[in-house]
C-alpha cells in the first residue's frame, strides 16, 4: 500500500510517499522562510498562494524520485488540522481531487498526530506506550501514547507555545524570521550567569506550560539594556532565555515520565531540533536510566513524510478511515487528545 502524504498547515509544502514494510519512498519539500522573512512572520494568504504553486511540481518530484506512475498511488493523505485556514484549504482540496481522479481512499491527518508519530521514521524507533513532548512554533503539550490514535493529554500550553517565545523574543533582540534557530545559535556565545529569567510554572505541580511571561521577562531585560543592543548583551540574553525555557521543558518531561511510570520519551516538532534542549534532556533522561527519541532533523519540522507516514499507520489500524466520498472539510483547531481511534 503506497500512500501520498501531503502538508500545507502552515508554511512547509510537503509531499511523501510511503509504503509500509519498505519505508519512505521519496519526499520534496519546499520552505516558505525566504518568501514571509521580510514580514517576520507568516502571511496566511500568501502561504496560500505559494502552496497552490508548488503542491504539484512537488509531487511530480516525489513521483519521479520514487519511480513510480501516479495509477501506483493507493491512498492519499492529507493534512486536515491544525493549521491556517486557507492552507489546509489547498491541502485538502488538491489530495480529495487528486483521490477523485485516481479512484482511490483518502483520509484527514491530524497535523500533531502526524508529528508524534515522525520518530518511528527513524532507524532507531521507539516502541509503545512512551510519553511524548511536542514541541512546535504554536503547540507545547505532553501525551501518553498507548498507540495509533490511543492518547491521553497530560499538559498543555495555557497560553504562548515554547516556539511562540522564540519567534516573540527574537522579534525583541532583533533577530531574523524564523526566530528558533536564530536565538539557539546567538546563545551559544552567551553567558549563562548575567540574566537569570522565570522559570513559568516550574513548581506548578501539573504538567502544564506558560511562556508569555518568559517572553514579558526579555522585553524589560532589553528595555533595560538601552535602545542598542550590543552582539554579547544580546548573547547573554538569548542564553538566560534559552536556559529558562530548557529548563521548564525537561523538569516537566521528566516528571510526565515518574507520573506515568513509563521510561521512554518522544520529542517531536521544530523546537525538538534545538541543541541546548536535546542534550539537556539525554543528560536528564541518562540520571533516570529512560530513552530519549528524535525524529531524524529534517523531519523536525513540516514535513509531507510524516503525513504520509500517519497516514499509512491509520488506514492499517483503522481500515474503516479509509473515506471514499471525496467532499472535504478543515479543522483549523483540532485538540489532538480528540483524535482517538477512527
Amino acid at each position: 500500500m503506497i500512500v501520498l502524504g501531503i502538508e500545507s498547515s502552515c508554511d512547509e509544502t510537503g509531499l511523501a510517499l510511503y509504503e509500509p514494510g519498505k519505508g519512505l519512498l521519496a519526499h520534496a519539500l519546499h520552505s516558505q522562510v525566504a518568501l514571509h522573512a521580510e514580514y517576520g512572520g507568516v502571511v496566511p494568504e500568501l502561504a496560500s498562494r505559494d502552496h497552490i504553486r508548488r503542491a504539484l511540481p512537488l509531487l511530480q518530484q516525489a513521483l519521479t524520485q520514487a519511480g513510480i506512475a501516479p495509477a501506483a498511488i493507493d491512498a492519499v493523505a492529507f493534512t486536515q488540522g491544525p493549521g491556517l485556514a486557507g492552507a489546509l484549504l489547498v491541502g485538502a482540496s488538491i489530495g480529495c481531487s487528486l483521490a477523485l481522479a485516481l479512484d482511490k481512499p483518502v483520509i484527514g491527518i491530524h497535523h500533531l498526530e502526524a508529528h508524534l508519530l515522525s520518530p518511528l521514521l527513524s532507524a532507531n524507533p521507539p516502541a509503545f506506550p512512551f510519553v511524548a513532548l511536542l514541541v512546535s512554533g504554536g503547540h507545547t503539550q505532553l501525551m501518553r501514547v498507548d498507540g495509533v490514535g490511543e492518547y491521553t493529554l497530560l499538559g498543555d500550553t495555557l497560553d504562548d507555545a515554547a516556539g511562540e517565545a522564540f519567534d516573540k523574543s527574537a522579534k525583541l533582540l532583533g533577530l531574523g524570521y524564523p526566530g528558533g534557530p536564530e536565538v539557539s545559535k546567538l546563545a551559544d556565545s552567551g553567558d549563562p550567569t548575567v540574566h537569570h529569567l522565570p522559570r513559568p510554572m516550574l513548581h506548578s505541580k501539573d504538567l502544564n506550560f506558560s511562556f508569555s511571561g518568559l517572553k514579558t521577562a526579555v522585553l524589560t531585560v532589553v528595555r533595560k539594556q538601552g535602545e542598542t543592543l550590543a552582539p554579547q548583551q544580546k548573547a547573554d540574553i538569548a542564553r538566560g532565555f534559552v536556559e529558562s525555557i530548557v529548563e521548564v521543558l525537561v523538569a516537566k518531561s521528566m516528571a510526565a515520565l515518574k507520573q506515568t511510570g513509563l521510561r521512554r520519551l518522544v520529542v517531536s516538532g521544530g523546537v525538538g531540533a534545538n541543541r541546548q534542549l536535546r542534550a539537556a534532556l539525554d543528560a536528564a533522561a541518562a540520571k533516570r536510566r529512560c530513552q530519549v527519541f528524535y525524529p531524524e532533523m529534517e523531519f523536525c519540522t513540516d514535513n509531507g513524510a510524516m503525513i504520509a507516514f500517519a497516514g499509512a499507520m491509520r488506514l492499517q489500524k483503522y481500515p474503516d478511515a479509509a473515506r471514499h466520498d471525496y467532499a472535504f472539510d478543515i479543522k483549523p483547531r483540532w485538540p489532538l487528545d480528540m483524535v482517538c481511534g477512527a
